[in-house]
C-alpha cells in the first residue's frame, strides 16, 4: 500500500486539488450561473502565493490566505459588470476574462512572463491538499442546511418567483461566485506548491473545460459529484494508460457514455437507484 502511494502520490495530489477545483465550480453552478473563471482564479492565487512565498518569506498557509483573498477580490471586481449576464453569455464574458488574466500573466515581468515561475517551495503535501478538500466538503456540506442555501436553489430554478420572495438575486449569484473563487485559490495555491513550477498555461481553457466536464461528470449541483467527477476525470488516463494509441478515444467513449445515460450525473444515477 505504502509503495503504491509512493509511486502514484503526484497523481493523488492532482486528484484533491482537481476536487477542491470542481467544488469551486460547483458553487456558482448551484445557482444557475455558468461563470467559467475558476481556472483564472485559480491562476491568481497561485501568482500571488507563489511570489509571496518566494520574495517575502510566506509560509503556506499565509500564502493560501493571501492567494484566495485576491482571487475573491478579482472576483467581486468581476461580478459588477457581468452581473446582469446568463447562459451562454455570461460564460463567454468568463472566458474570455480567462484569457485576458492568462495574457497579463504571460506579459507581467514579475510572474516570469511565459517561461514560466519556478523556485516555488515545495511544502503543499498530500495532508494539506485533503486536509483543505476535507474542510471545504464539510463548509459546503453545513451550508446545505441552512436557509442562504434555499436561496441559491431557488435562484437556480426561478430568478423571478426569487425575486417574488424578497431574495437579492444579484447578491447571491455574487456571493457563489466570491466563494467559488475563495476555493479555487486554495486550489491554485495548492496546486503551485506541490509543482515547484507554474506557467500561465497551467491556468488556460483547457483546465476550465477539464473541471467543467468534471462537475457535468459528478452532477452540476452536487459536491459529492464533483469530487466523484474529479476523481474520475484525473485517475481515467492512468487507468485507460493499457490502451496506449487508444487511451483518448476510450476516455470520450467512457464520457459519452455517462452523459447518455446518467444525464444528471453520476450524483444523479446514484440517487436514481439509492
Amino acid at each position: 500500500m505504502l509503495e503504491f502511494l509512493a509511486h502514484h502520490s503526484k497523481l493523488i495530489d492532482q486528484i484533491g486539488i482537481n476536487a477542491l477545483l470542481a467544488l469551486s465550480l460547483s458553487i456558482s453552478l448551484r445557482a444557475g450561473s455558468l461563470a467559467l473563471a475558476q481556472a483564472a482564479f485559480m491562476g491568481i492565487a497561485a501568482y500571488v502565493s507563489s511570489i509571496g512565498a518566494v520574495r517575502l518569506g510566506w509560509n503556506l498557509p499565509l500564502a493560501g490566505l493571501a492567494g484566495a483573498l485576491a482571487a475573491a477580490l478579482v472576483a467581486a471586481l468581476l461580478a459588477l459588470p457581468i452581473g446582469r449576464l446568463r447562459g451562454v453569455f455570461l460564460a463567454i464574458a468568463t472566458i474570455g476574462f480567462g484569457e485576458i488574466a492568462r495574457i497579463i500573466e504571460i506579459n507581467w515581468p514579475i510572474t516570469g512572463g511565459a517561461e514560466g515561475f519556478s523556485g516555488i517551495p515545495n511544502d503543499a503535501n498530500t495532508l494539506w491538499i485533503y486536509g483543505t478538500l476535507a474542510l471545504a466538503g464539510a463548509a459546503l456540506a453545513l451550508f446545505g442546511r441552512t436557509k442562504l442555501a434555499l436561496a441559491v436553489a431557488a435562484t437556480r430554478e426561478d430568478e423571478n418567483a426569487a425575486r417574488g420572495v424578497g431574495i437579492d438575486v444579484a447578491a447571491v449569484r455574487m456571493g457563489t461566485l466570491v466563494a467559488g473563487a475563495v476555493l479555487a485559490g486554495f486550489a491554485g495555491t495548492l496546486y503551485a506548491h506541490a509543482n515547484f513550477f507554474i506557467t500561465p498555461g497551467d491556468f488556460g481553457f483547457s483546465r476550465m473545460e477539464q473541471v467543467l466536464v468534471m462537475c457535468v461528470i459528478g452532477g452540476v449541483t452536487s459536491s459529492l459529484g464533483a469530487v466523484v467527477g474529479a476523481v474520475l476525470m484525473t485517475a481515467l488516463p492512468e487507468l485507460v494508460r493499457f490502451l496506449q494509441d487508444y487511451r483518448e478515444v476510450s476516455s470520450g467513449a467512457i464520457l459519452l457514455g455517462i452523459i447518455l445515460f446518467a444525464p444528471s450525473g453520476i450524483a444523479g444515477l446514484w440517487r436514481r437507484f439509492s
